[in-house]
C-alpha cells in the first residue's frame, strides 16, 4: 500500500513537471545601418528580470536561443537584449510569441526578433580614428618606417582594450580573435610567394638580358630605347610586384643611362611610372589590386578584362608625356660605335643559368595558367602562388634558408599584416562607416558621381600617402557603396583599382616602386628629389586618371 501510495505521488510529481515544461526559441538576425550582418553581438534573453539564457551572433548576424521556461508566462515579461561595444545596447520586449504544443504534452513559444543596431560614438572610436591616421601620417612624413610604424599602431589599439577595456567596454576596441581575423593571409601568402618566385628567377639573369634586348632593339635611338623600357617594365610588372621589377632594371638602366652619356633620371622615372602603370593592369601587378582581388572575390581574368585597354591607352599617352619632359635629354645621347656596345652589354648582361630559366618559366607558365582560371576552380591566387613558389624550391636546388632570409621582404609582409589589424579596429568601432557614409551622402545614388568621387579622392590619397594603407582602408567603403548604389557591379572597384594605383605615380612618396627606384638612383650619385619626381609625376597622374575616369564613365 506504501509502495502504490509512493507512486501516485510520484505519478503526480511528475504530471505536474511535464505540465510545467516549456521551451522558448527565439532566432533572426542583426545588422547595420548599412544592412550587413553584425558578428559577435552578446544576446539575452531576460525573463522575470533574470537572465535565463544567452548566445552570440555568427559572423554573419544570425542568432538562435533555446532555454527551458515555465509554462505559464507572460509574453510582456519576456525581453531581449543585444550588446555590443561600440553599437547603441537595445532591450526590447518579445513580441509576437506563437505558442503551441508538443506531442508529450510540453509547450514551446517561438518567436523570430530582428534587428538594426545603430553606432554608438565611445571613446573607443576616437582612439581607433586617432591611430590610424597617426599611422598615415608616420608612413607618409617618414617619420618611422613604415612596418614599425604599423606595428606600433597594431599594439597599441590590442593593448588600450586589454587594459582600459578591461575595466570600461567604452574602450575596447577589438580583440585578439577579431585582429587576426581582419588579416587576409590570401594578400600575405600570395606575395610571399611570388617573392620566392622571383628571387629564384634573379639568379638567372633574366631581367638583366631584357634590358640589354630593349637597347638592341632600339638600335641606339635613346627616345626609342626608353619607350621599349617603359613597356617591357610595364609586362613585366603586370605579372611580377612592380617593386621587384624596379629592383632589377633600375641599375642596369642607369649603367646604359651612363654610357650612352644621358641623365639616368630620364630612363628612370618614365620607368617607375610605366611600372606603377602596368601593375594596374592585372590582379598580382601592384599590391592595392591583391587587396582590392582578394576583399572583393575578383578574378584575375576579371582584372585583365576590365582594366588592360585603358592601361594600354594610358601607357601610349604618357610616351608622349615622357617625351615633352625629357626630349631634350635623348637627343643628348649618342653612341658612336652602338655595335661595340651591344657586344659589351651582350657579354655583361647574359642568361646565367639557361637550364634554371626553362624551369623558372615554366613554373611561372603554370602560376599565369592557375591565375587565369582560378576563378573556374574556385580556387584563391595565393595557392596558385604557393604551389609555384613550393616546386621551385623543390626542383631548382636553391638554399631555402638563404632564399626566406634574403628575397622574402618579411618587413613587407608584417607590414600588411599589421596594416589589416588598423583597418579592422576602425571597421569595428565605425570609422570606416563614418567614411562610407560621406562618400554616400555626396554621391547619393549616381554612379558616376561616385566613380568620379572614387578615382579622384584615392589618386589624390594615394599621392600623399602610400597607397597600400590608404586602400585597405576603402575596401569596406566601396563594398558598402557597391551594395548601395543601383548597378554599380564592380565598376566602382576598378575606380578604386585606377585611381589608388595610378595616383602612386602622383609622387616620390606615392608607391613603394617610387621609393625604391630613389634609393637605387641615390646610391649610384643621381638622387631624384621630390620636386623632381613631381614636375613630371603630376601631369602623368592627372592625364592617368582623366582617361580612367572617362573609360568608366563611358562604360569601360
Amino acid at each position: 500500500m506504501k509502495r502504490l501510495l509512493l507512486f501516485a505521488v510520484l505519478f503526480v510529481f511528475v504530471g505536474l513537471a511535464v505540465a510545467d515544461a516549456a521551451t522558448l526559441r527565439v532566432g533572426g538576425i542583426l545588422k547595420n545601418e548599412h544592412g550587413v550582418g553584425i558578428d559577435g553581438v552578446d544576446v539575452e534573453i531576460i525573463y522575470n528580470h533574470k537572465v535565463i539564457a544567452k548566445t552570440e551572433t555568427t559572423d554573419k548576424g544570425t542568432y538562435f536561443v533555446e532555454t527551458e521556461i515555465g509554462n505559464r508566462i507572460n509574453p510582456k515579461d519576456v525581453y531581449i537584449r543585444f550588446d555590443k561595444t561600440t553599437y547603441k545596447t537595445v532591450e526590447k520586449p518579445i513580441e509576437n510569441i506563437l505558442h503551441s504544443k508538443l506531442k508529450d504534452g510540453s509547450d514551446i513559444y517561438i518567436s523570430s526578433v530582428n534587428e538594426t543596431l545603430y553606432r554608438a560614438i565611445t571613446p573607443a572610436f576616437w582612439i581607433a580614428l586617432g591611430v590610424l591616421v597617426m599611422t598615415f601620417v608616420l608612413i607618409s612624413l617618414e617619420i618611422l618606417h613604415r612596418t614599425v610604424a604599423a606595428l606600433f599602431g597594431a599594439s597599441l589599439l590590442l593593448f588600450v582594450s586589454y587594459t582600459l577595456g578591461t575595466f570600461n567596454e567604452n574602450y575596447f576596441i577589438l580583440s585578439f580573435e577579431e585582429a587576426v581575423k581582419g588579416i587576409d593571409f590570401n594578400v600575405i601568402l600570395l606575395l610571399m610567394s611570388m617573392m620566392i618566385i622571383v628571387g629564384v628567377m634573379k639568379k638567372t639573369g633574366v631581367f638583366q638580358w631584357l634590358a640589354y634586348k630593349s637597347y638592341a632593339l632600339s638600335k641606339g635611338n635613346v627616345f626609342k630605347l626608353s619607350v621599349i623600357l617603359m613597356f617591357v617594365t610595364a609586362v613585366v610588372s603586370a605579372f611580377l610586384d612592380n617593386v621587384t621589377t624596379m629592383l632589377l632594371i633600375a641599375p642596369v638602366s642607369i649603367e646604359i643611362a651612363l654610357m650612352l652619356n644621358i641623365n639616368p633620371l630620364s630612363l628612370l622615372i618614365p620607368e617607375v611610372i610605366a611600372s606603377n602603370m602596368g601593375g594596374t593592369a592585372t590582379l598580382i601587378g601592384d599590391p592595392p589590386n591583391i587587396m582590392i582581388g582578394s576583399y572583393a572575390h575578383l578574378t584575375f581574368n576579371q582584372f585583365l578584362i576590365n582594366l588592360a585597354d585603358v592601361i594600354a591607352i594610358i601607357l601610349v599617352v604618357n610616351v608622349f608625356v615622357m617625351k615633352f619632359f625629357y626630349g631634350k635629354e635623348y637627343k643628348k645621347g649618342k653612341i658612336d660605335n652602338v655595335d661595340e656596345l651591344l657586344e659589351k652589354l651582350k657579354e655583361e648582361y647574359r642568361i646565367t643559368d639557361a637550364k634554371l630559366l626553362r624551369y623558372c618559366l615554366f613554373v611561372l607558365g603554370l602560376v599565369i595558367l592557375l591565375f587565369i582560371t582560378h576563378g573556374f576552380l574556385h580556387m584563391e591566387p595565393s595557392i596558385a602562388a604557393m604551389i609555384g613558389a613550393s616546386l621551385i624550391l623543390l626542383f631548382s636546388g636553391v638554399d631555402i634558408t638563404e632564399m626566406m632570409e634574403h628575397e622574402v621582404e618579411w618587413t613587407t609582409l608584417v607590414f600588411f599584416m599589421m596594416l589589416f589589424v588598423i583597418v579592422e579596429a576602425s571597421v569595428q568601432t565605425g570609422v570606416i562607416m563614418m567614411v562610407a557614409n560621406w562618400v554616400k551622402d555626396l554621391a547619393g545614388n549616381s554612379l558616376p558621381l561616385a566613380i568620379i568621387l572614387i578615382i579622384w579622392v584615392a589618386a589624390i590619397a594615394s599621392a600623399i600617402v602610400d597607397n597600400i594603407p590608404f586602400t585597405a582602408t576603402m575596401l569596406p567603403v566601396v563594398a558598402y557603396l557597391t551594395k548601395t548604389i543601383p548597378d554599380a557591379g564592380n565598376t566602382l572597384w576598378w575606380a578604386l583599382a585606377l585611381g589608388a594605383c595610378l595616383g602612386g605615380n602622383g609622387t616620390l612618396i606615392g608607391a613603394s616602386a617610387n621609393v625604391v627606384t630613389a634609393g637605387i638612383s641615390e646610391r649610384a650619385g643621381y638622387p631624384i628629389t621630390f620636386k623632381e619626381f613631381l614636375k613630371v609625376g603630376v601631369p602623368a597622374t592627372a592625364i592617368s586618371v582623366a582617361i580612367g575616369m572617362v573609360w568608366l564613365l563611358l562604360g569601360g
